[in-house]
C-alpha cells in the first residue's frame, strides 16, 4: 500500500486519508484526493454500464429456478 492513498466516506461524504472511518463505510483507497472526490460518479457510471449489459439479464433463471427481482 502506498502512503498516498485516499478514500471516500459514505457516511461523512468527503475525502479522507488512511486515518479515516472504519473501511466498510467508505470507498477506495484511490491514488489521488481528486479521484476519491468523484468516487459517487465512478460508482453510478458502473452501476449504469452494469444495468444496461446485454450480457446480463436478470429475468433468466437463476441455477436455483428463481428469476431475480429487483
Amino acid at each position: 500500500m502506498s502512503e498516498n492513498e485516499y478514500w471516500f466516506c459514505l457516511t461523512h461524504h468527503a475525502v479522507e486519508g488512511r486515518d479515516g472511518c472504519k473501511n466498510s463505510d467508505r470507498l477506495g483507497p484511490y491514488a489521488t484526493a481528486d479521484e476519491a472526490s468523484h468516487a459517487l460518479e465512478k460508482v453510478a457510471e458502473r452501476n449504469e454500464a452494469w444495468d444496461n449489459d446485454p450480457e446480463w439479464n436478470d429475468d433468466e433463471p437463476g441455477p436455483d429456478g428463481r428469476v431475480s427481482e429487483r
